[in-house]
Order: structure tokens, then sequence, then C-alpha cells
């Protein structure tokens, strides 16, 4: 029998595995928190069909009106709202066109500068690159 105070290896095992739920980082990774409440399910990118274009007004002390559509994602039908990049971007994108969204790249999933609330950008209009319309490399297909 050890003397008191010490503690044998399997006890600090146990300890260790029994406060490691105390980690808020370590319950959220274990049960799977974050794919469960993700729009995206985990996955990196997600299409979707557009439902509404909308404005959105910078935070302080920024003032515009940020261009965002409501997407409703084929996937699971949940609904997101993604900006439009680029100058002129949300002339390109209609409603009722598919699209690719992707993080915006805010921390932790969060939203990402001056636009509350909107954590996904669009980055494809009917399978061509946003990007590539808003510079004029390629024009939108007419369906």
């Amino acid at each position: 029998m050890s003397p008191p105070g010490l503690y044998t290896a399997s006890h600090l095992r146990r300890a260790r595995k029994n406060r490691r739920w105390s980690d808020r980082y370590f319950k959220r990774r274990i049960l799977h928190l974050k794919e469960k409440s993700d729009p995206l399910e985990g996955a990196p990118q997600a299409r979707g069909i557009v439902i509404q274009k909308i404005g959105i007004e910078a935070k302080q002390p920024n003032s515009a009106i940020r261009k965002c559509v409501k997407v409703q994602l084929i996937k699971n039908g949940r609904q997101v709202t993604a900006f439009a990049v680029g100058d002129g971007a949300i002339n390109f994108i209609d409603e009722h066109d598919e699209v690719l969204v992707e993080g915006i790249g805010g921390r932790m999933g969060r939203s990402y500068g001056d636009v509350p609330g909107v954590r996904y950008k669009v980055i494809k209009v009917n399978n061509i690159s946003l990007n590539e319309l808003v510079h004029g490399r390629k024009e939108k297909p007419q369906r």
C-alpha cells in the first residue's frame, strides 16, 4: 500500500480523464457539437439555392450596405446568409440560382469583419466562379 498523499499511476490517469470534461474545447470536440450545430455539417463548402437578395448594414464605425443572399442548403434544407464578395457581384446572382458557399474566415466559425451575423461567402454561381464573373473573364450561362 502506498503512503498517504501519494497517488498511483492509475488513480492519476482516471482523475485526468475526469478533469478533461471541464475543458470546453475538449467537450465540444468529443461530443461533435460543432458538426451538429454547423449548417455545413463539418464540410468545407456546400451547395444551395438562392432564396432572396438582402442588404445588411455594416457595424459601426463603418457605414455601408453589404450585399448578401439568403441561401437554402440542398443537403439539409437549412437557411444561411452568405456575403457576395466583389464590386457589383450581387448583380450576377439571381433568385433560384445554385450557389456554392464556404466559411467567410472569421474566428471559430463566427462572422467576419463588419458584416453582422454573416458567416459564409458565395464562391460560385451556377458552377461559374463569382470572382471570374466580377472581373469579366467569364459570362454567366443563360438557363
